[in-house]
């Protein structure tokens, strides 16, 4: 019984100390170490060297990703299309807005409100992207069907700025819906009608995945909670 208090109060402790920049690092180290391929493009990745720091950036193949955009507008390379960046499936905005300091001024307002922050930091809503993907999503809705091949090379995801939705392969829609049932039920987050109808089709359509299952008994251990998504 002690032993079992002991535990209790080492995983509510890890939580409560938890952040986004401390998710991140337990992430590359501990959770995705042997499965290092980004979430939308499958591209390879690893920890490489540079200016004597480490940096997660994607290993370059034609064969899963092609920059949208190579160079930034001030003709600078466009290093985020060659980094890993660790993407909140359910958008932060999503999650955030709901909250009175979210309301006050946006996620700068919330830096400091601990119910963001163990949102912000939670690793089941976070997936290994590449940079250039991942701002181009932004916090955009995810759309019924197929994605247009072709926006990013041979990745299969496209981002309709217009419409302002984001688009993905059949393969990851069902980890997708489990990541947005979790969220929404772990901290009150409202989805709306179409949203939960189209997440149920790719739950069912989508099983889980071998990989899911080993995720989230990773996160059980380090995070203290499970996605009841994912069994």
């Amino acid at each position: 019984m002690k032993k079992t208090l002991i535990m209790l109060l080492i995983i509510t402790s890890f939580i409560n100390a938890t952040s986004f920049s401390k998710s991140k690092k337990i992430l590359t180290k501990k959770i995705y170490y042997d499965n290092q391929n980004t979430f939308y493009c499958n591209n390879p990745y690893k920890q490489q060297k540079v200016n004597k720091r480490y940096k997660t950036l994607i290993i370059p193949n034609d064969d899963f990703y092609t920059p949208r955009k190579k160079y930034y507008k001030s003709g600078k390379i466009n290093t985020r299309a060659k980094r890993v960046e660790w993407e909140h499936v359910m958008p932060a905005y999503n999650f955030g807005r709901q909250l009175k300091c979210w309301q006050n001024g946006g996620r700068k307002a919330c830096k400091k409100d601990k119910l963001f922050k163990k949102m912000e930091a939670d690793m089941h809503n976070l997936v290994p992207a590449i940079g250039e993907v991942n701002a181009n999503r932004s916090n955009y809705r995810y759309g019924a069907g197929s994605p247009k091949v072709g926006q990013y090379g041979k990745c299969m995801v496209q981002v309709d700025f217009k419409g302002k939705k984001a688009y993905v392969s059949d393969d990851i829609k069902g980890d997708i819906a489990r990541i947005y049932f979790y969220m929404s039920e772990r901290y009150n987050v409202k989805l709306s009608k179409r949203d939960i109808k189209m997440f149920k089709i790719w739950n069912k359509q989508d099983p889980i995945s071998k990989w899911e299952k080993i995720k989230n008994k990773r996160v059980y251990k380090l995070q203290g909670n499970k996605n009841r998504f994912i069994n």
